[in-house]
């Protein structure tokens, strides 16, 4: 069906999590005013990214007043939005929940923890084992954060299982300025696009921006259509409200059009890891 979503594109307050619900809670209602059906949060859109050892301090259970307070809004519009997690043995996740209808339809646990130049997460943050397609009332989706979509296995995994539009929640500074360009930016743009193209499916890209510890956050958030061609993009380096109409017969088309997903056969493929799995073994 066609939906119109919301990238909220917005500046985290590092380590305030009651800040940043009041700006969540901001553009939630701005969203459903303007008549929005889903809104989309970037990366650890409720404490803010380069946390280290504030993580325990800004953590959230599922089952927390916060998360309680999101569930309840998700009843007038559906939520997708990024937190620090906390489970009942005490680990730590980078997490996603998307909310629908006053209840959690999915949750998703980021696998890939980037550890290397700018970022440590995996000092402080347990990582995922799972990608897994989930029903909406606006179709198949996955959930992707952020170092999880450079992965080329995740996106394939979720468009196996069935998934028709990837959300993608980021938090990625800024880096590689040449110029005019921005190296990050050409980068996440390649990556969406080609996404989207090989895998018949939407792409739904959310950014932040603002700083922490000197570091730039540049957004960019935008809408990738099943023919890789970027339909809607957000400001650099400012908050934006990125709105984006999708449409269903644009998927439809595409896959009509250019049916690779159809002619996928996932047999091969996991024949062949298996394969070079054993071997690997010996």
């Amino acid at each position: 069906m066609n939906f119109t979503a919301v990238l909220a594109q917005i500046k985290p307050k590092l380590g305030c999590v009651a800040d940043n619900l009041s700006i969540v809670e901001g553009e939630i209602a701005k969203a459903r005013e303007a008549g929005a059906d889903l809104i989309i949060f970037p990366e650890l859109a409720l404490s803010g990214y380069f946390l280290k050892d504030l993580v325990p301090e800004v953590a959230l259970r599922v089952d927390s007043p916060e998360i309680s307070r999101l569930i309840e809004l998700s009843r007038g519009i559906s939520i997708v939005i990024g937190f620090v997690e906390e489970t009942d043995d005490y680990h730590f996740f980078n997490s996603a929940l998307y909310l629908e209808d006053g209840a959690i339809r999915h949750l998703h646990r980021k696998v890939y923890l980037p550890t290397y130049g700018l970022f440590d997460e995996q000092r402080y943050l347990a990582k995922g084992e799972a990608f897994r397609a989930f029903d909406t009332k606006f179709g198949r989706f996955g959930i992707l954060i952020c170092e999880d979509m450079w992965h080329l296995s995740a996106s394939y995994i979720l468009a196996m299982d069935g998934a028709t539009t990837l959300i993608c929640l980021s938090s990625s500074p800024a880096r590689g300025i040449e110029g005019d360009s921005l190296g990050s930016a050409s980068a996440w743009q390649k990556l969406v696009s080609t996404t989207a193209m090989f895998l018949n499916c939407r792409v739904l890209y959310s950014n932040r921006v603002g700083f922490e510890d000197g570091i730039n956050f540049w957004g960019g958030s935008e809408y990738i259509a099943p023919s890789g061609e970027s339909i809607v993009r957000g400001s650099l380096f400012e908050k934006d409200f990125v709105t984006a109409s999708v449409d269903e017969g644009a998927l439809r088309r595409e896959r009509i059009f250019s049916p690779m997903i159809r002619d996928e056969n996932m047999f091969v493929t996991m024949q062949e890891l298996e394969r070079i799995a054993q071997k690997r073994r010996r």
